[in-house]
């Protein structure tokens, strides 16, 4: 809820100390390139309200941060909230606590509104194992057929939190040797953040108890250049 008080505008946070001068972060923003965890997806970069604000934005609303930032001692007051109090029709921006540049209320709305996004627009690049099995074939003619190895579950790898396009999967020996590759396109589906996908691989599930994982699945995501974590798995046995 805005404050206001002799024709002066706040934010909610009454008596908020006096903050330093927001000093901005150089850097890369977007999903052109692996830049760690917080490696954005296509579209986005980040906002940089401030040193270490790699919330993922638009390119528009970062454009708009900065002008905001440059503005910020003029929309500045000596009022009821300290030296920091907004002028009639601004309110402190809360993109993080204790950010008191003042802007207007949409474009408050917008930085919280980002923040409850953030972690749905970077290239977490979520991976995870799922099983299936092969059903009979269908004949055409009434009948079906079916093979001993039907009913023995192969690997599925989901994933999500990826940039819309092109993923490749590798399953590798934990020596490092290639046991199986693929690509999938990641896409948008509900419920899942960002690009998302589920591969069936075909690859038989030699899971068993007392039996380590000899190997691991791992994805890449091709716009970002970034991999995923290292998921175990067992592959590699007989199957009769």
């Amino acid at each position: 809820m805005k404050r206001t008080l002799l024709g002066l505008a706040t934010a909610t946070i009454a008596g908020l100390a006096v903050t330093a001068p927001v000093t901005l972060m150089a850097g890369p923003a977007s999903a052109g390139g692996d830049y760690g965890p917080n490696t954005c997806q296509e579209g986005y970069v980040w906002r940089e309200a401030r040193t270490g604000d790699v919330v993922c934005v638009t390119s528009a609303t970062r454009t708009q941060t900065l002008a905001d930032n440059a503005a910020r001692a003029s929309r500045w007051t000596s009022g009821p909230y300290g030296p920091h109090t907004c002028v009639t029709g601004y309110v402190w921006r809360e993109a993080f606590t204790g950010d008191d540049v003042c802007v207007t209320p949409a474009v408050r709305a917008q930085a919280k509104l980002d923040n409850g996004k953030a972690a749905d627009r970077k290239v977490s690049a979520k991976l995870w194992i799922s099983r299936y099995t092969v059903p009979p074939v269908d004949n055409g003619d009434g009948t079906s057929t079916s093979t001993s190895v039907d009913d023995i579950p192969r690997l599925k790898i989901n994933g999500d939190h990826f940039n819309i396009g092109q993923v490749r999967l590798y399953i590798r020996y934990n020596t490092g040797r290639l046991y199986w590759s693929g690509t999938v396109s990641a896409s948008a589906h509900s419920g899942y953040a960002g690009g998302s996908f589920g591969k069936k691989t075909g690859v038989f599930d030699c899971a068993s108890p007392g039996k380590a994982a000899n190997a691991y699945a791992q994805v890449q995501d091709v716009v970002s250049g970034r991999w995923s974590p290292r998921l175990p798995v067992r592959v590699g046995c007989a199957v009769l």
